[in-house]
């Protein structure tokens, strides 16, 4: 009985621990910096409300003309040549609400903050150009080997300025803790420099120990540089925490730091993940620096993750996706390239390492690689397509290559999670589900918990790892990286694991679909309308 008592005391205990700290989280969040971002920027939203509401109900003769001009602007929209289902969103805010409508559309496309970013990158493209060269040897026997996806490499360097590479080796990580391991050996290895550029850090178990290999290294002589997405600042890591790492010997920085001020260029986030060591080896893929990356801290159930090292030729387009990005962070004259990329590196060619093409995606160049890439894979497969992304929000043309490829006969599987991260983004991304599984695409769940992944694989022959999700946010408005495989003998890696996480996996069916809550039917139709901006 004694017993029993004391059980129930540590359980009360435990309880008592877990609420004070809930509320101590819940109140950190409302009286520190976040709130105080939040809160202004809702201050801000409420003055273009009410100066709606001023202009609407006071200024007759500016509402006519403001309606005017919505009619002009829809004409304008439906002749330009973004995307019809960012057309129709602003068409439909523009004829509800004219006034309102109208003054959104104007704010939001004379951000200044997104002109001179796109400046800088074309500045820094101008400057560049002569390092984005691709080996006509390649190219002709990329041509011999297979002329569709000739035709795609072709296209990733002509519009995208990424060259196809052979003399690559490839090694795929089917979890985040294996990844991570291999990535702390590497950095051991390190006697040049390290680049690193990730989306997501948190303090925890995988960042003490990679930061404990950074501030080592930097102390040994190693240049190292450290760059991540403005979105920790809101959160999870301090706004003075690149002089923290400065005063490591490690450089910092950080790109579009979340501000109080109302702008789409923060809707603009670095969602890459890139390691680059001496030039002779990179990482990427969907795992962040996190401790629910490697299953420390559960948050969704387990947390399903891919990762892919290279070593080799293929290096050099990291090295130089991270450059260019880690000069346009900051407003200062560009650094030249050539020391980081002369990098002596001899390796033995392995017969089946194929072609590697790295690329990366930004959103303001107005060419959606990463997008036209997926569309690639599903239109020239011949058996079959298989994909892991924990995110489904499309627009028509993806749509239409999914339901094209499963009509022709190629067996198209998508994993998505079972247990999600963002509950609108789950009850949107069932809205799709029916009209897939109609034209014969099987949809699966991971029942463990949640798939962070971004995996392509096809016939036997394709695959693409990398950051790039099937949604909006990455395919138009993220700056994305990713890496394509052809023939290459880890690719029987990847699609094995596709198969091993099928297996944990339930399928879904229509009667799976109709069992949906009402409430999540409805929530996900009326966020559709939304989806081109989520």
């Amino acid at each position: 009985m004694a017993e029993k008592e004391k059980k129930q005391s540590v359980q009360t205990i435990q309880t008592k621990t877990r609420v004070e700290k809930g509320k101590s989280g819940i109140a950190s969040v409302i009286f520190g910096r976040t709130g105080i971002i939040i809160l202004l920027i809702l201050l801000q939203v409420g003055f273009l409300i009410a100066g709606y509401t001023y202009l609407q109900g006071k200024m007759y003769f500016i509402d006519s003309v403001v309606k005017a001009a919505a009619v002009i602007l829809v004409i304008y929209l439906t002749n330009n040549r973004s995307n019809p289902a960012f057309k129709m969103v602003w068409m439909t805010i523009m004829l509800v609400a004219p006034v309102f409508g109208v003054l959104l559309y104007i704010f939001v496309e004379f951000q200044v903050g997104v002109r001179w970013l796109n400046a800088r990158l074309e500045h820094m493209h101008e400057m560049t150009k002569k390092h984005w060269t691709q080996d006509e040897a390649v190219q002709e026997q990329l041509k011999e080997e297979d002329s569709e996806v000739a035709s795609l490499a072709h296209y990733v360097c002509e519009y995208g300025g990424f060259p196809a590479y052979e003399n690559t080796g490839v090694k795929y990580f089917s979890c985040g803790e294996d990844k991570i391991e291999e990535l702390i050996r590497q950095l051991e290895k390190a006697e040049k420099f390290i680049f690193m550029e990730y989306f997501i850090v948190a303090k925890g178990y995988v960042w003490d120990r990679v930061l404990e290999v950074l501030k080592r290294k930097a102390a040994e002589g190693v240049e190292v540089r450290f760059m991540y997405d403005g979105t920790c600042t809101v959160s999870l890591l301090p706004p003075n925490y690149p002089k923290k790492l400065e005063q490591e010997g490690i450089a910092c920085r950080v790109f579009s730091p979340i501000r109080p001020a109302l702008s789409t260029h923060q809707n603009n986030r670095d969602h890459r993940k890139i390691v680059v060591i001496d030039g002779k080896v990179a990482f990427t893929g969907g795992i962040n620096l996190a401790d629910e990356y490697v299953n420390r801290k559960i948050r969704f159930g387990h947390w399903k993750d891919t990762a892919i090292m290279l070593e080799g030729d293929a290096v050099r387009s990291f090295t130089l996706m991270f450059l260019e990005m880690w000069n346009v962070a900051k407003s200062e004259k560009v650094e030249e390239f050539d020391p980081y990329l002369d990098v002596i590196y001899e390796r033995e060619k392995h017969s089946g390492e194929g072609f590697v093409i790295p690329y990366g995606d930004s959103p303001i160049d107005g060419e959606h690689v990463g997008k036209m890439v997926y569309m690639d894979i599903l239109n020239t497969s011949k058996r079959y397509v298989h994909i892991m992304t924990p995110y489904l929000i499309l627009d028509n043309e993806m749509m239409t290559a999914l339901k094209f490829a499963a009509k022709r006969g190629v067996e198209v599987i998508i994993i998505m999670p079972h247990v999600p991260d963002k509950w609108y983004a789950f009850v949107l991304a069932k809205t799709y589900y029916n009209e897939l599984l109609d034209a014969g695409v099987q949809i699966y769940e991971y029942t463990p918990g949640f798939v962070h992944a971004k995996v392509f694989t096809s016939d036997d022959r394709k695959a693409v790892v990398g950051t790039i999700n099937m949604d909006y946010r990455s395919l138009y408005l993220h700056f994305e990286c990713a890496a394509f495989l052809y023939e290459n003998s880890e690719i029987p890696a990847v699609e094995n694991d596709f198969q091993e996480t099928l297996k944990k996996c339930q399928k879904i069916t229509q009667e799976d679909y109709k069992k949906q809550k009402s409430f999540d039917k409805i929530a996900g139709s009326i966020l559709r309308v939304f989806a081109p901006l989520m």
